[in-house]
């Protein structure tokens, strides 16, 4: 096996989050759901960017998120994901670059645009999110780069992108190019609607022993295995999987590999802001601490950090030096 270029290489929804300050009259005036999330199609989202105000644009997405949180802690990264060639998609790509993140996808020279997050912050810190999927969901699979892939410790795919046939195909290729290189594949299932879509594939690929780490939290695990008891999913699923990791918000996280088990609380802190990329981030500690060796308990403490910096504040980047954090916190 050839030497690994990247520690983590991931593919996933490249969308760029556009977040402006607004009164309550403009959300009644829009006909939005107050802090709440809802998909919308392109002439909505443009009906939506236009009545901005002034706004601040950065590359999100739950995989690009978790790379983001990798690279600030010292890892070698690379994105695998769609753009539109339009001013979003230059923003994306600026962004996810910015970072240290190689991302070398090529941008769709045709409609529909880049897929955006539009976010409306009213005076109660509330977020009300409006998001179109655009370009993301058309990851053909000619656009994978298995040689980048091949040259990862660990692939890092994420739920969300397995409901459109493009990028799924392209994430089965992903998959095959790993598995020959002899690399890890890790997965995040994102969210209890992707499971209750698309639950069989991700079993199939438990059961075929494609998943090397596993990322949940209890209302997926309860989801993927049919146990509304957390013991009794997390006894169902980790003799599947090498390294199952669930999360239990304030009630901290669970990580199996191997037969042994570690526990961490949640990291104590005085307010939540902002719970936008908390899994993300806790995949990013996590994952930096395994593709390092560290023993499980410390993998999950890194996670726990890395998701408590990012619920102190708004956005799903982190703002505060990670790699000083965790110095700090784990000695």
């Amino acid at each position: 096996m050839t030497e690994p270029r990247y520690d983590v290489i991931a593919i996933g929804n490249a969308i760029v989050d556009v977040m402006a300050a607004c009164q309550d009259e403009l959300i009644e005036e829009l006909g939005l759901s107050k802090g709440g999330m809802t998909l919308v199609d392109s002439a909505r989202a443009q009906e939506l960017y236009d009545a901005m105000g002034p706004a601040r644009e950065i590359s999100g997405g739950s995989a690009a998120n978790t790379l983001a949180g990798l690279s600030a802690l010292g890892a070698q990264c690379a994105f695998i994901g769609q753009v539109a060639a339009d001013q979003l998609g230059e923003v994306f790509a600026h962004d996810i670059r910015a970072v240290g993140i190689d991302f070398d996808t090529p941008p769709r020279d045709r409609e529909p645009p880049t897929a955006r997050c539009l976010i409306f912050v009213t005076p109660d810190a509330q977020r009300t999110m409006n998001t179109f999927l655009g370009a993301s969901q058309y990851l053909p699979p000619v656009a994978l780069d298995a040689e980048a892939v091949a040259a990862a410790k660990v692939l890092y795919l994420e739920g969300y992108l397995w409901d459109p046939e493009e990028p799924r195909a392209a994430m089965r290729r992903a998959i095959e190019a790993a598995r020959a290189a002899g690399r890890k594949v890790a997965f995040t299932l994102s969210e209890v609607f992707v499971i209750e879509r698309h639950g069989d594939d991700f079993r199939a690929l438990i059961e075929d022993g494609l998943i090397d780490i596993l990322f949940a939290n209890h209302l997926e695990l309860a989801a993927l295995t049919g146990e509304s008891d957390f013991e009794a999913g997390i006894a169902a699923l980790s003799p599947k999987v090498p390294v199952l990791v669930v999360t239990r918000s304030a009630e901290g996280a669970v990580a199996v590999a191997g037969g042994a088990r570690a526990e961490v609380p949640a990291e104590p802190i005085d307010k939540v802001v902002d719970t936008t990329g908390a899994g993300d981030l806790f995949a990013a500690g996590f994952l930096y601490g395994h593709v390092n060796g560290e023993p499980l308990e410390r993998c999950l403490r890194r996670g726990a950090i890395a998701a408590c910096e990012i619920i102190s504040h708004y956005g799903a980047r982190p703002e505060a030096d990670l790699r000083a954090l965790m110095a700090e916190k784990l000695g």
